[in-house]
């Protein structure tokens, strides 16, 4: 029978123990624990607060590093190595570092064993029975504690030094002071191998290394008794000191920041930190540090202004109102003018003109109640008034700055015309302009002036404007955009001859140049230069055109040639990769055992390597040429001592930076080249044209193109220039491949060729290939063999010349004698039937040219050349009998566009016939016939 009250059914529930009793249990367990850890992290922070060590604990720093020496680490090995070269600082910058690394390391593998820690606890207590669970719990109390708590100041842990070496150090302290350097350095090498961490002995060292002189280990001693005692700002502060005599402004700072940290409240460091940022170019730190000693020193309104100034120049304007905003609303009563006036000049710039005018009125009813408002806040007033269109009420307020005279009053009347100026209201701008020169005791009168005369040409006064703009330049000779302007003017009063000189290098211009300092002198300008050589152009005067802009347009186009040039060599590899992929074919080397066969690689890197060994080749053959030349030269170059070929240098900026993009330039570029041919220099002409075309082809409209390209042909036809004149030829008849005077220029540029040029069969076989209607390529390929005495491919092509133009006298002519000079040859075996065909078409010829002068010498020519002599004179004596009159040359593509008469030349032949029939009467034995023959046609 069971007791009532001792029995538990299965449905009934035990308090605490319900289906949720488990997870409320784990969760009351864990939120005990959190509680417990916050009460114990608590205590710990109190303790931490409450108990200040002495001693080495006094050496810990804000981020819990403390310098010691390792065991067995030598300390005069911070010292030895310094010089000016490694900075010393670096290295305990490096081990403060490595410590603070190892301290995060400990700290997060420490945070790691504590949560598995943590979570392995948990997971115990979850699946303990209900008595542990409420035995850990136990109902609430607190746990105690492992450890009692510690309160109050812990005893100094600080460790009295060894009696021998605070004796040793008495004696070397000793020796200092008598002078004994050497001894005291004995002595306090003892002290340091017998306590390395004794601060004493290092700054004691460092004295003895200054008195001697040897200040780089002094440095070092220094910076060791330094770290040893980092609360001691006075080393610190020395350190900073001797950083800037040296000019080491990295170890200066870092001296500087630990100065900073020893002695926070020292403003003085704080300026030399700004000092350090500004000199480094960080505005933004520099102006923190301004703003910290502002809160340092709340009465510093100077270190205020300097850090608004200096957010403002960051780009941190917001900040820089800011805290001017503070200042004001810190001063109800009074207050720094200056800073009113700055903050005023912040809203202005920032264009609330609104907010500035406020701010003026309100330190002129608070803080200048009693006073009048100064004239530079009152300046301000007005032309805030002005940007917000009160002009009568900014007339009020400047008519105080005509009362102020000197230099003050002047700069104030000149900020007000220039806001006048910004808003073009130049004729106010200019009467204050003049108030102020009337006023001005000195100062920078030359950019008064230029104020003055840009207001006069803004309103269409054309003589005052010219007359200040001389006076600009009497104080501003350098002044480029003055002298432009000038000229200009000058140019609308026809006044060229002025601008001429104006813009021209004076006569002393050579001994100017060499004496001045590193910038160049105005009229070396370029701008100068295009203004010139545009009058120079309107005016026609091309050879001072030519001389004025001819060397910038070249120089612009070679700096661009080299820019390309470099753009290319950076793509070559390098000597070292080629020497890599060479590596693979040196399979056969001598004793090996496979000596003899193939390489064993992938056949690309084969080939890789075959290619680089070419290129190795050919870049070693280059180079011996390049030496070859130098030496030649007289230059003494060593180019084996370059890993690869000597790299071109980057050129210089060029002085027309827009050439080849510019509408304004390209036709700059066209009238140049037409002066340039005009002048007869047609091959710098066409040197020009081809460097914009091969640099800008991509860049060029087609328009602009189609005319340099015209341009180039034409200039190629007069030109003895076949580098650049074949392509602008080429370039021609590829346009224009039926036009006969087309192809006659071309051949007459081809012509000039002294060897056979690929580039020229190259064409006439694509021309004959792609135009196999078009007769010129064949006829010009003919007279190119019958030039080489090949006259059967020359015969060749004519007839297939003939083919397209049976009826064309010319090209009957041509067959003709190709036959007759191939009868000469001695691999002919018809040659009767050769020659009579060759005078068929000479006949033909001539009964085409009406029995022309011409085509009756072309047949007694050949007569003459076979030795049908008796043929030969009867033809010879009908080229007598004929007058044939002087005519022109036909023109050729592109000439005679100006209009000109084209001169005659001489078409007669009886001379030449008369000569050549003497000679057959003369070898025929008929003297008297010959004579008479010269006397009655070559006499005169």
């Amino acid at each position: 029978m069971e007791e009532e009250g001792n029995t538990i059914s299965d449905n009934e529930e035990v308090p605490g123990c319900d289906v949720r009793g488990k997870r409320v249990v784990e969760t009351e367990v864990e939120d005990r624990e959190e509680e417990e850890e916050e009460e114990e992290e608590e205590e710990e922070e109190e303790d931490e607060e409450e108990v200040e060590d002495e001693g080495e604990d006094d050496n810990e720093e804000e981020d819990g590093y403390i310098f010691k020496f390792k065991a067995g680490e030598n300390p005069f090995d911070f010292v030895e190595g310094t010089d000016f070269s490694i900075q010393p600082y670096k290295k305990f910058e490096r081990l403060e570092y490595e410590a603070l690394a190892e301290k995060k390391r400990k700290a997060l593998a420490n945070g790691q064993s504590e949560r598995s820690a943590k979570r392995g606890r948990v997971e115990d207590i979850s699946g303990a029975s209900f008595e542990e669970i409420m035995e850990a719990m136990n109902y609430g109390s607190r746990r105690k504690r492992r450890q009692p708590k510690k309160r109050g100041r812990r005893k100094g842990s600080k460790r009295k030094l060894n009696c021998d070496v605070t004796k040793l150090l008495g004696d070397a302290t000793l020796c200092y002071a008598q002078g004994q350097y050497e001894k005291a350095i004995s002595v306090l090498s003892q002290v340091v191998l017998q306590a390395p961490d004794v601060p004493d002995s290092y700054h004691t060292l460092g004295l003895v290394y200054n008195a001697i002189g040897d200040d780089v280990k002094a440095m070092g001693f220094y910076m060791l008794a330094a770290h040893l005692m980092p609360k001691d700002s006075s080393l610190w502060k020395l350190l900073f000191s001797w950083s800037i005599d040296r000019g080491d402004i990295d170890q200066a700072s870092y001296c500087l920041s630990k100065a900073i940290k020893a002695e926070p409240d020292d403003i003085n460091l704080l300026f030399y930190r700004a000092s350090l940022y500004l000199e480094r170019g960080d505005c933004q730190k520099a102006a923190e540090t301004y703003d910290q000693i502002h809160q340092l020193s709340v009465e510093n309104v100077e270190a205020l202004m300097t850090g608004a100034k200096l957010y403002q120049k960051c780009g941190h304007l917001e900040r820089a109102i800011c805290i001017l905003e503070n200042y004001i609303k810190g001063h109800p009563v009074e207050a720094d003018l200056d800073v009113v006036d700055l903050l005023a000049s912040l809203y202005m710039g920032s264009k609330e003109f609104s907010k500035a005018l406020e701010c003026i009125e309100h330190a002129d009813s608070v803080y200048c109640a009693d006073n009048e408002l100064p004239l530079n806040l009152t300046a301000k007033a007005g032309i805030c008034h002005i940007h917000l269109g009160n002009f009568e009420k900014a007339e009020c307020l400047f008519a105080n700055l005509r009362r102020e005279a000197g230099d003050e009053g002047s700069n104030l009347m000149i900020e007000v015309a220039d806001s006048l100026l910004s808003l073009k209201h130049y004729n106010l701008a200019l009467k204050y302009y003049l108030m102020s020169e009337e006023v001005n005791a000195g100062g920078n009168v030359g950019i008064l002036y230029l104020k003055i005369a840009q207001c006069y040409s803004s309103t269409n006064e054309r003589a005052e404007a010219i007359v200040f703009f001389y006076k600009v330049l009497q104080h501003l000779e350098d002044n480029i955009n003055a002298r432009l302007t000038l000229a200009s003017l000058l140019l609308e009063e026809a006044r060229e001859e002025e601008a001429i000189s104006l813009l021209s290098p004076p006569k002393d211009s050579n001994s100017t140049s060499s004496s001045s300092s590193k910038c160049k002198p105005w009229w070396l300008n370029e701008r100068v230069k295009l203004k010139l050589c545009h009058i120079f152009r309107t005016k026609g005067m091309l050879e001072n055109f030519v001389e004025a802009i001819f060397p910038l347009v070249r120089e612009s186009l070679y700096i661009e040639t080299l820019h390309e040039k470099i753009k290319v060599n950076k793509k070559k590899l390098p000597k070292r990769v080629l020497l890599e992929r060479v590596k693979v074919l040196d399979g056969r080397k001598t004793g090996g055992l496979f000596r003899g066969f193939r390489p064993v690689a992938p056949k690309s890197d084969l080939s890789k390597a075959s290619r680089a060994k070419k290129l190795l080749q050919k870049r070693e053959r280059i180079r011996e040429e390049k030496k070859a030349q130098a030496l030649a030269a007289g230059v003494n170059l060593n180019y084996d001592d370059f890993d690869d070929e000597p790299m071109l240098r980057v050129p210089r900026e060029s002085p027309l930076p827009n050439l080849l993009k510019d509408e304004e330039y390209h036709n700059l570029i066209v009238d140049l080249c037409k002066a340039l041919a005009s002048l007869g220099r047609c091959s710098e002409a066409l040197e020009i044209i081809s460097l914009t075309l091969k640099l800008a082809f991509n860049s060029l409209s087609i328009e602009r193109k189609e005319e340099l390209q015209l341009l180039g042909a034409q200039l190629a036809f007069s030109s003895t220039d076949t580098k650049h004149g074949f392509n602008f030829a080429k370039h021609v008849v590829k346009q224009y491949p039926y036009s006969n005077s087309a192809w006659n220029c071309y051949y007459k540029v081809s012509s000039r060729m002294t060897n056979r040029d690929s580039r020229h069969c190259k064409l006439l076989n694509s021309m004959q290939t792609k135009y196999k209607d078009c007769a010129p390529p064949y006829i010009i390929a003919g007279h190119q063999f019958t030039a080489i005495s090949h006259h059967q491919d020359a015969a060749r092509k004519y007839l297939e010349a003939y083919k397209l133009l049976p009826d064309s006298p010319l090209i009957n002519l041509c067959v003709g004698t190709a036959l007759i000079n191939l009868t000469l040859g001695f691999r002919l075996q018809n040659k009767h039937q050769c020659v009579a065909q060759g005078l068929a078409f000479l006949y033909k010829n001539l009964k085409l040219c009406d029995n022309s002068q011409e085509a009756l010498y072309n047949i007694a020519r050949a007569y003459h050349h076979i030795g049908l002599v008796t043929l030969a004179v009867t033809y010879y004596e009908k080229v007598l009998a004929t007058y044939q009159k002087d005519c022109p040359i036909p023109e050729l593509f592109g000439e005679n566009q100006d209009g000109k008469h084209q001169t005659s030349v001489y078409c007669d032949l009886r001379r030449e016939a008369a000569y050549n029939l003497h000679l057959i009467y003369k070898e025929s034995g008929a003297l008297d016939l010959a004579r008479q023959v010269l006397k009655d046609n070559c006499t005169f």
